[in-house]
């Protein structure tokens, strides 16, 4: 591992300043993914500056009555939070059900937003990837690509998105707040992350420089009727091979309206668009659930190893439904 510097800024003037020093700095909090890519030689940097002394650890009720979580939120504290269980079940759920405690208790907010793909090529530090050397090419695809994306990829790059927490977060709306060169700004967490299309090294909208300070959560009451299900290998500390976190409104067993995100099958934490609006006004049934299922999957593209995602996610959406539809 390359040798690099270290600060711990006390205030954000200094945390900018700190960055601003080498054009190969990076930002850390929990580190669990960033730390793990530097011992491999997958990311480098001249130095790291350590935020965790920055006040973004609180979890804050809005006005409105939201909820902002700050970008340093331990895991932990974020799954446990009373009013997170209470009024945002799913987040909770995905939460819990990603890494090993001991993790979670560092693994921080925007640690998990930024958090980059498990797949064995881009993490071995030789095979082609265009992800670590644009360019190079994707050996995934015609290679050992089980865990690997059916939906959003391209020829360049089908690797997954490994969160499990972004995926509750783009099913219940939240925005992000970013400090930066460009002063401060909101995004929507289904505007955050970019298509891998040509380039599949730029993950997300962010510049360099630029900082995550929060999340914020709406204050929209169905919320409340939310699930997360996921599908993997071993029932503790594995990656999801497909996931639904799944929030509905219903009026008696009508589907007034819903939000749907799905993960382990999409190269971000994918926004089920079609499947929602197969459900918004039809009536909680298995034929209907079937049927939204059916229609997010139409654009998925397999390969070699991973055909199997297509039934596994469309099962893993069925179930998530039936569970938050309260239906046997």
């Amino acid at each position: 591992m390359k040798s690099f510097g270290y600060k711990m800024p006390e205030t954000l003037d200094d945390a900018f300043r700190g960055r601003a020093l080498s054009s190969n700095t990076t930002y850390i909090a929990g580190g669990t993914n960033l730390i793990d890519h530097l011992k491999l030689g997958v990311e480098q940097t001249d130095c790291v500056v350590d935020v965790k002394k920055l006040g973004f650890d609180k979890i804050e009720d809005l006005p409105a009555g939201g909820l902002r979580i700050g970008a340093t939120v331990r895991n932990t504290a974020l799954a446990y939070d009373h009013r997170v269980q209470k009024r945002y079940p799913v987040l909770s759920e995905a939460i819990l059900s990603g890494a090993s405690p001991q993790l979670r208790n560092v693994a921080t907010t925007a640690g998990n937003l930024l958090q980059r793909t498990r797949c064995y090529y881009f993490r071995d530090g030789i095979s082609p990837c265009n992800k670590r050397v644009p360019g190079s090419g994707c050996a995934a695809i015609n290679g050992l690509n089980r865990i690997h994306a059916i939906l959003g990829t391209s020829s360049q790059c089908i690797a997954t998105h490994p969160s499990d927490m972004d995926v509750a977060l783009v099913a219940l709306d939240a925005l992000i707040l970013i400090k930066g060169s460009k002063g401060e700004r909101s995004v929507p967490i289904s505007e955050f992350y970019i298509p891998y299309s040509e380039n599949p090294a730029k993950e997300n909208i962010l510049d360099a420089g630029d900082l995550i300070t929060a999340v914020e959560l709406p204050a929209t009451s169905w919320f409340a009727h939310s699930y997360y299900f996921k599908a993997r290998e071993r029932a503790s500390y594995e990656f999801a091979l497909s996931s639904a976190a799944v929030a509905v409104d219903l009026d008696g067993q009508t589907i007034r309206d819903c939000r749907i995100a799905l993960g382990g099958v999409a190269t971000k934490p994918w926004r089920a668009h079609a499947a929602e609006a197969r459900l918004r006004g039809h009536e909680a049934t298995e034929a209907v659930f079937q049927e939204a299922a059916k229609a997010e999957l139409k654009s998925a593209v397999t390969y070699s190893h991973n055909a199997f995602k297509v039934d596994l996610c469309r099962i893993s959406l069925v179930n998530a439904l039936h569970h938050v539809s309260n239906i046997a």
